[in-house]
């Protein structure tokens, strides 16, 4: 085969570094973007955050006068000083508040009572680190005072217990696991160190099954509490029935009336299926949302968080140092790193119109949403966005992930407002949030001892022109964990 040259005229798309770091910042979420522009102030010296130097420039000036002031009557004061007579009584130059700061309870409280405002949560994730629960534990462990076999026991029963407060470990295994150290030992002194530790703090930790850990409780009732007896029957016999809400078999197998049933219940509700997350030493998490969404002169107005999205600009001292045109490693060193200054801060400038139009837009067709809730959302997809922008859905998509906006309904993400559609009666379109709102409302009005049926649900639908199928009603159903109609019954 003979070979030749050919030449041909074509177009080609090329990922530039530049639209590879626009294209990466775009998809971050916001704490993902504080740490790149973090690792870029610390890898560019020519990239930095913008400052208002501006007033403490004018600051050194008034400090120069004010000590120019105090010098001169610190003269005047040694000139007098030896005609000056000192009382007895000398009057302070300050009070305890100038010093010491108030107690941040006496402050608040006077703010609170002056404004109405709540500051309840002001303090929330201020204390200092709590114990875990094996800490908690251990504690008692020890204050018990117990032989160093008992002692041994205590630790190995402690290992096995989980964060929810549940024994994992079978008394045998614990058993084998000391049989090494204590060869005399039996599973019945095993058994009384469970006992012990299942009457600490929080009460049926170490508990082997939730019908366990609910009877230990019970049986700690006065008791002359009503209901006492069968309600331990019930979680020691019968507990796999009330899961199932069986309330025909539970009151053939106890022997009661649906109100002593429902009293029975109702006593079982007051235990705790979950002793050891009573010590937890998590906080709460909050989300930064990427946009404020607020009602300012009857118009929806959109705003970029200040907070994520920081003001940089390129170092001023540094770059000055360009000036000569020669091909020197530090003058090639500045230059790059000026470049790369000017992109980055191009990109993140990009990121942030891109999300504040699109996120323009999003409100823009849900303002039915933000007026009067959930039902009223619109159907929108990926594509009705581009459309409108002229942009690509997967620029969208990466718009859209992982990134919040705060409105007055709460902190959602971007991908909250896009949901199908589902055919109305008369032609229109309905959203798949909207119906789920609906399908919600329903059940929280039906009667307890006659929950509605999806068929049931489906008829309300369209009665009020909204075409679901049943299997649609109980995948909606089953997407907010709400149970089927046979297990929401309820006897109050």
């Amino acid at each position: 085969m003979k070979q030749s040259l050919q030449l041909k005229i074509g177009q080609s798309l090329t990922m530039t570094p530049q639209l590879q770091q626009a294209i990466k910042l775009l998809q971050l979420s916001s704490l993902e973007l504080q740490s790149e522009i973090q690792q870029a102030l610390d890898e560019n010296p020519l990239l930095e955050q913008e400052d208002n130097l501006g007033e403490q420039a004018v600051a050194p000036s008034d400090n120069d006068r004010a000590s120019e002031e105090t010098k001169t009557s610190a003269e005047s004061l040694n000139e007098d000083r030896a005609e000056q007579t000192l009382p007895d009584e000398l009057a302070l130059d300050t009070g305890w508040d100038d010093i010491y700061d108030p107690t941040p309870t006496a402050s608040i409280s006077q703010t609170s009572a002056g404004s109405g405002e709540d500051f309840s949560d002001l303090f929330e994730n201020q204390s200092k680190p709590t114990d875990g629960l094996y800490e908690h534990l251990l504690w008692q462990l020890e204050c018990a005072h117990l032989s160093e076999t008992d002692q041994q026991i205590g630790l190995a029963i402690l290992d096995g217990i989980d964060e929810r407060g549940y024994l994992t470990e079978s008394l045998q295994d614990i058993q084998q696991g000391l049989l090494p150290r204590y060869p005399d030992i039996e599973l019945d002194e095993i058994e009384a160190v469970l006992r012990l530790i299942q009457h600490f703090d929080p009460l049926s930790v170490g508990a082997r099954s939730p019908a366990e850990c609910m009877k230990i409780q019970l049986q700690q009732y006065d008791p002359d509490t009503p209901h006492l007896n069968k309600a331990i029957a019930l979680v020691d016999r019968y507990l796999d029935y009330l899961a199932k809400n069986d309330l025909a078999t539970l009151k053939r197998r106890l022997q009661a009336s649906d109100t002593e049933l429902g009293g029975i219940i109702r006593l079982i509700q007051t235990t705790n299926p979950h002793p050891g997350q009573v010590i937890s030493t998590s906080h709460a998490q909050y989300i930064k949302p990427d946009v404020y969404v607020s009602k300012q002169d009857g118009e929806w107005v959109v705003r970029i968080n200040p907070e994520n999205a920081p003001r940089l600009k390129v170092n001023e001292t540094y770059s000055k140092l360009i000036k000569r045109g020669d091909n020197s490693e530090q003058n090639n060193y500045l230059r790059d790193h000026v470049q790369e200054a000017r992109w980055f801060i191009k990109s993140l400038q990009s990121r942030n119109d891109t999300l504040q139009r699109v996120a323009r837009v999003i409100v823009e067709r849900q303002i039915d949403f933000l007026e009067y809730g959930e039902e009223a959302m619109k159907p929108m997809v990926l594509r009705d966005v581009a459309e409108q922008l002229e942009m690509h859905e997967s620029t969208i998509s990466r718009v859209t992930t992982m990134k919040f906006m705060h409105t007055p309904r709460g902190v959602l993400e971007f991908k909250y407002f896009f949901s199908s559609h589902v055919g109305t009666s008369d032609g229109g379109e309905c959203s798949a949030t909207a119906i789920r709102a609906i399908i919600k409302k329903l059940i929280a009005a039906e009667p307890a001892n006659k929950p509605l049926s999806d068929n049931k649900i489906t008829a309300l639908l369209k009665e009020q022109g909204v075409n679901v199928a049943r299997r649609t009603i109980a995948k909606y159903r089953e997407a907010m964990n709400i149970p089927p109609s046979n297990e929401r019954k309820r006897l109050f």
